[in-house]
């Protein structure tokens, strides 16, 4: 009974002191020990086992029980040490809080005191500061008093001293005057309800009207609208006038401003009248070179007269350009039919420098809102490669070159008075649209004739495959339109000469380009197979001479030169344009043209070498392969497919040595045509031997290698064959030699023939599998069975990539094939 009531205690006190994993963490971090007792998870008997690992160990277990009663005894006196302190603890607490409550109430009280104390000290200073406040009051009123009336004593005298200015036109003191006595009215304005202030305010703007119209009559009797000569001239009455006319009504200034250039200008409107002969286009040059004189005689009669934030030598020049805009407009408008091409280039290059000159001269404020807006200078661009601005020329050249896509700085700003005078040809551009559809059309009969002159290019590595010169020029006299259009014009004029450009940027394509191509002949089937059988290297010539390979290659070089060069002339044309007008700039139809041509090119050279190897192939079918009895060097059609390949591509890759990309794409297109063929004539050789097999696999394998080799065939430097080209010859050529081992493989066991042809060519096509029995020359009757054990065989559809089927394409030959097999691979290896 006593040990069963220890256990029950000792689980209550387990149950009692099992705490927390965060009340645990706690205490070890303020009591850190390591004590095996102190541990959370202490097990008594593993303790034990420490203490007294050996039976040995038990004879001083007296010695350990003593130690533990001792440590037990001390834990003991600490907790009843413990204990017994914290009896007084709760006593000292609650005379604390007493303490505590007794200093709040006292500070409380304190506080109350010192607001108390406030509150008095407030409402004294209060009483004391309120005759102050009375005084403060009264003295800012008194000073307002006074200075209310100092400024009415100085509007009074000056409103007076203003009228008798005014009649004695003492402009100079009237304009110190007349500024001084606004300001001060301003003062006033909330007194207008004091009959002598308002009296005084009428006569001040009754003074400003009389000085307006004194100031017009002055300038009218020194500078008369009638009649071209001037009695009065610059005087310092009429300069301190222009003084006045800036502080009244600005209607005043512009209506003196309006009246001196329309006298200024009268004699220009009599001299180039419409039926002057001077007023010609062919003349125009007198009209600017009248307003400069003009310009430099202001500057020495009245250049002092009027102020310098008037800009009166601006001002003239933009009414003369308005005047002339308008004549000129009248005059080409009676006499359209007289203007030519010459002239009117003549007249836009005369005036668009005359536009250029002012923008040089003045700054362009007065053609806005009168004040004046600097032009500010482009940001300086941190990018290294950004170059200086270029000149029209530097562009040409850039264009001819094919480098205008390179980033140009950004553009200085444009000229204020660009147009102001040359808008007025616009409605006659016309003249000029249709001068360079005429001269664009002998330009392209040009370029037919002198190719039909010069012939195709020669055959020369260093020349053939070259661009043809007249592309070049082409875009050179394209760059020099766009530029001329768009300092005539960059609104609807640019869109009709762009409309021009397509035009023959199409003719170009179709009459050079397309036009010079040389046409493909009927297919030379006149070989037999014994002639090929017997035929030596070097004894046949391709479809296409040397020379036409040269010009295909340069005609292909030309069409990738005119694609790009297109796009980036329609990137200048959209920078030239109005910003409203770019999206009608489009080249895409002319850029698709020249593709087309450069495709056309590609499958020209894909024919010729293709077709030259169409009776190779052809001989390669016919061939008695069921009679081959040994397997020797390679058949002579691979050696004519190869002699073939060696004539063309070295060529052709020399002649697009500049274009390297379409180089690759003839080789792709000439893999995608060959390989497919040469399989199709290799299901029409049958029946075939198991020698004949062999010689075909060793034959295909040859083909495979120097397929492999074509980029760089012939070459002295050699390149590796891009990876895309590759994939698509290792694919092709791997499936024709699964071909021909599966035919090479004994068709008995059926089942194992079956399962090799599916694992080797993984073709689940029933026409593919009875061209390989046709191959191995079975009988109907046994073909009949193994159609139907294919079709029982085959696997569930294969969901892999085309990178799978390539691989297992690739994959060794199975452990199920033939020992003859075997042998063959050798024996290429050997060879190889």
């Amino acid at each position: 009974m006593m040990e069963e009531e220890e256990l029950e205690f000792v689980e209550e006190l387990e149950a009692v002191l099992q705490l927390t994993p965060e009340v645990q963490l706690a205490i070890e971090q303020v009591f850190p020990s390591q004590d095996p007792l102190d541990q959370a998870d202490f097990n008594a008997v593993e303790y034990i086992n420490t203490l007294f690992p050996t039976e040995q160990s038990l004879a001083n277990i007296d010695d350990v029980v003593n130690k533990i009663r001792l440590k037990i005894r001390r834990l003991d006196d600490n907790i009843r040490t413990v204990v017994r302190g914290q009896t007084n603890v709760g006593q000292d607490g609650r005379q604390a809080l007493e303490e505590a409550q007794k200093a709040i109430q006292q500070l409380f009280g304190k506080i109350k005191d010192i607001k108390d104390k406030a509150e008095k000290s407030e409402q004294m200073v209060k009483e004391i500061t309120r005759d102050i406040k009375q005084l403060d009051h009264a003295k800012r009123h008194l000073t307002t008093s006074i200075t209310t009336l100092n400024h009415l004593h100085m509007l009074a005298g000056g409103v007076d001293s203003l009228e008798a200015m005014t009649r004695r036109r003492q402009y100079g003191e009237v304009a110190n005057l007349l500024q001084g006595v606004m300001n001060v009215l301003e003062h006033f304005h909330k007194y207008m309800g004091i009959p002598q202030i308002r009296q005084l305010s009428e006569r001040v703007k009754a003074a400003q009207t009389e000085l307006g119209q004194q100031i017009l009559a002055d300038f009218e009797e020194a500078f008369p609208s009638q009649g071209t000569k001037r009695p009065g001239g610059p005087s310092n009455v009429l300069r301190d006038a222009c003084l006045v006319a800036n502080i009244l009504d600005p209607r005043i200034k512009q209506e003196i401003i309006k009246k001196f250039i329309k006298q200024h200008l009268s004699e220009y409107l009599v001299l180039f009248q419409e039926n002057q002969d001077v007023a010609w286009l062919d003349k125009i040059d007198r009209r600017y070179a009248w307003v400069k004189r003009q310009l430099v005689d202001y500057e020495e009669k009245y250049g002092r007269m009027f102020p310098r934030e008037w800009y009166m030598t601006e001002r003239i020049s933009v009414e003369f350009c308005h005047v002339t805009r308008t004549e000129l407009s009248k005059i080409m408008r009676a006499r359209a039919k007289e203007i030519e091409v010459k002239l009117l280039l003549f007249a836009i290059q005369r005036t668009t420098n005359f536009e250029g000159f002012l923008a040089k001269r003045f700054s362009g404020c007065t053609l806005t809102d009168g004040t004046l807006k600097k032009l500010e200078s482009p940001p300086s661009s941190t990018n290294p490669f950004l170059e200086e601005e270029t000149t029209p020329e530097m562009e040409e050249l850039a264009l001819e070159k094919g480098e205008l896509e390179q980033p140009k700085k950004p553009k200085a700003p444009d000229n204020p008075f660009h147009g102001i005078v040359s808008k007025c040809f616009e409605p006659h551009l016309y003249v000029y649209i249709e001068s360079q559809d005429k001269n664009l059309s002998e330009l392209i009969d040009r370029f037919v004739a002198d190719f039909k002159a010069q012939g195709p290019p020669k055959p020369n590595t260093d020349e053939g495959g070259a661009v043809l010169p007249s592309c070049a020029d082409l875009f050179v006299y394209y760059k020099k339109c766009m530029v001329q259009c768009s300092q005539l014009s960059t609104g609807e004029p640019m869109i009709a000469l762009t409309t021009i450009f397509q035009k023959y940027l199409r003719e170009y394509a179709w009459k050079i380009l397309s036009g010079n191509l040389p046409k493909t002949t009927s297919s030379s089937g006149g070989l037999t197979i014994s002639s090929l059988l017997k035929e030596k290297e070097g004894s046949e010539v391709a479809r296409f001479t040397l020379e036409e390979l040269c010009l295909i290659c340069s005609i292909l070089s030309t069409a990738e030169y005119c694609l790009a060069t297109t796009q980036q002339l329609e990137e200048k044309l959209k920078e030239k344009v109005d910003v409203s007008l770019t999206e009608r700039i489009n080249l895409t139809g002319e850029m698709d043209t020249f593709s087309t041509v450069i495709s056309s090119s590609i499958q020209l050279l894909v024919q010729d070498l293709d077709a030259a190897c169409d009776p190779a192939l052809i001989a390669m079918s016919k061939m008695p392969w069921q009679n081959v009895e040994h397997v020797g060097d390679q058949s002579p059609y691979v050696t004519s497919v190869i002699l073939h390949i060696k004539q063309n591509v070295p060529i052709i890759r020399d002649n697009l040595a500049s274009t390297r990309k379409y180089f690759t794409q003839f080789c792709i297109k000439f893999a995608n045509s060959f390989i497919p063929k040469f399989i199709t004539h290799l299901f029409k050789c049958k029946p075939i031997s198991m020698v004949g097999a062999e010689q075909l696999l060793l034959d295909t394998h040859s083909l495979k290698m120097v397929l492999l080799d074509l980029p760089s065939i012939g070459s002295q430097v050699v390149r590796k064959a891009p990876a895309s080209y590759t994939k698509i010859v290792v694919k092709g050529m791997t499936r024709a030699e699964m071909i021909l081992k599966v035919v090479m493989a004994p068709h008995e066991p059926l089942v194992v023939f079956v399962d090799n042809y599916i694992k080797l060519l993984t073709d689940c096509n029933t026409e593919t599998f009875q061209k390989i029995l046709d191959m191995k020359g079975l009988k109907r009757s046994e073909q009949s069975s193994m159609l139907e054990l294919f079709r029982q065989r085959l696997p569930a559809p294969p969901s892999g990539t085309e990178s799978s089927s390539t691989l297992s394409l690739m994959a060794p030959t199975p452990e199920q094939e033939s020992s003859r097999i075997r042998k063959l691979e050798k024996l290429i290896k050997k060879r190889l």
